[in-house]
């Protein structure tokens, strides 16, 4: 008898190490032998504790499974009352088009050969073939953004390095996922560790870098966990090492812990946190591309970045580009939280509405009230009222509207929210989180706190202030904190209204 059953975070903290002792109790009670593999989930967190059954006609999905669930697994499944079908009928699952989590849910994270057995590797064998300029072209035409938050093109960035003269490149992958309602780059680590090794060898190739860091932050131990067994086993499999796969290129690969600041998701800040230093934003320039880590040429990308590439090697770049629309192109993993009805993961191509993916996707409201508004982008972003839900999931097309798409995290709040307490929020989160680097962001959150409680009080005088402030904010803060934190508050401000209602009564 074999069962899946996640390691994922998400599915232990609703009680899936529980469930997985109780299933090996009850298979050595019952003589059964059980082949138990902790897999990734397949996003339905939802469904989550969620176990599948290897059966002749395919992985059966149970859940949410609890502990009082788990004896009917060894009896009649079609009469279980947590059986949901065929794992890969569920319309959660047939509705998305899965590139970078292909195999996220499906094989064993540490099984090397499994991933061999899903197409992995054969992006890395294609890419030994090719010269650099060769690989960064492929990624150049494939029309790759980064995935982390800017959309910068990842092709210019790893030119960039390419061409760069030193003795020394480096990779480094931020896995500093700090943006609320994002958990995209955990769930990769933890569901298929060796994508994101993959992607960051044919990094390697493109630039000449041979030493790649993961800086993954310490609130994800399973992470951690699964990322530096993953690298021992690719190591002791050459796959990582002085000869990879055999050829004549050297790449090794290091995991690194952050210490849990929230601005050291900012890459700057992320690779003075990475020398040993305080993690404090950098003036720019010079660019990481020309002096990162050791102050040599360093590619920064994301976990969903460099994730993205092992796919573009095996399918092409124009299968790739083929997917999205504008400038934003492939699929993005949207990460769906708050108070919803189906939170998850969810990948697909850019360009569903912001209305389809709140409504059709993530099925409304769990309150089962009117959603009054999403917040795209972690606290960082804005807040979209439904008057704009029309929109579609682009970087250009959401920078239009004053929004940003960033990690792709959306947090939905139903018509009970307090839109006035949200920009408070937002300005309290940068005033608790700032380097202090600048003095825009450091005093600026302190005072942008302050203002929005005088409008809260009914001081109509304190709005012009609160506008001149997130302006000086936006044009003087050196990194996304400081510069991003007035998108929530003016978007709060300007699409609700009524929720600044003492304010109006004050000036009547």
């Amino acid at each position: 008898m074999k069962i899946y059953l996640p390691l994922d975070s998400a599915a232990v903290a609703l009680g899936a190490d529980e469930i997985a002792e109780s299933l090996m109790f009850q298979a050595k009670a019952r003589g059964v032998n059980l082949t138990l593999v902790r897999n990734g989930s397949h996003g339905m967190v939802w469904l989550e504790p969620m176990a599948e059954i290897v059966t002749d006609a395919g992985r059966m999905a149970f859940g949410p499974l609890t502990l009082s669930d788990v004896p009917a697994l060894f009896g009649d499944l079609a009469s279980h009352p947590k059986a949901l079908g065929k794992t890969e009928d569920l319309p959660w699952l047939k509705a998305q088009t899965r590139l970078t989590f292909a195999r996220v849910g499906v094989i064993d994270p540490l099984s090397l050969d499994d991933y061999k057995a899903h197409g992995g590797l054969a992006g890395l064998t294609l890419a030994l073939g090719m010269d650099k300029a060769g690989i960064v072209a492929e990624v150049t035409n494939s029309g790759l953004r980064g995935r982390g938050g800017a959309g910068f093109p990842t092709g210019i960035k790893w030119k960039t390095v390419s061409e760069a003269v030193a003795d020394r490149k480096y990779i480094v992958c931020n896995a500093d996922e700090g943006d609320s309602a994002t958990f995209a780059d955990r769930m990769l680590m933890e569901g298929d560790p060796f994508t994101l090794i993959e992607g960051m060898i044919i990094a390697g190739l493109a630039t000449g870098a041979t030493k790649g860091f993961v800086y993954i932050r310490s609130e994800y131990p399973i992470a951690i966990e699964v990322m530096q067994k993953a690298v021992k086993i690719a190591t002791d499999a050459g796959v990582l090492g002085a000869s990879v796969l055999g050829s004549a290129n050297a790449f090794n690969i290091e995991i690194r812990v952050g210490a849990g600041a929230y601005v050291c998701g900012e890459e700057t800040s992320l690779l003075n946190s990475l020398e040993g230093k305080r993690g404090v934003v950098r003036a720019k320039p010079p660019l990481p591309a020309l002096q990162g880590f050791m102050a040599k040429p360093t590619v920064v990308n994301n976990v969903i970045s460099l994730a993205s590439v092992p796919v573009i090697f095996e399918k092409g770049a124009a299968f790739y580009k083929d997917f999205g629309l504008g400038r934003s192109r492939g699929t993005i993993p949207l990460q769906i939280a708050g108070n919803v009805k189906h939170g998850g993961l969810f990948e697909i191509a850019f360009g569903l509405t912001l209305g389809e993916i709140v409504d059709k996707i993530a099925g409304g409201s769990a309150s089962g009230r009117p959603v009054k508004a999403v917040q795209v982008g972690g606290p960082l972003g804005a807040y979209f009222p439904r008057a704009l839900f029309d929109t579609p999931f682009g970087y250009e097309e959401f920078a239009g509207k004053d929004g940003l798409i960033g990690h792709a995290g959306l947090t939905v709040f139903d018509d009970s929210a307090d839109m006035l307490k949200q920009a408070r929020f937002a300005m309290e989160f940068c005033a608790i989180e700032s380097c202090g680097k600048c003095t825009p962001c450091r005093i600026g959150a302190v005072r942008g706190v302050e203002t929005v409680d005088r409008i809260a009080k009914g001081d109509a005088s304190a709005i012009p202030l609160l506008t001149d402030l997130c302006n000086t904010m936006k044009s003087g803060s050196l990194c996304a904190l400081g510069g991003f934190t007035p998108y929530p508050v003016m978007s709060a401000l300007t699409h609700f209204p009524d929720d600044f209602a003492p304010m109006k009564e004050a000036a009547e």
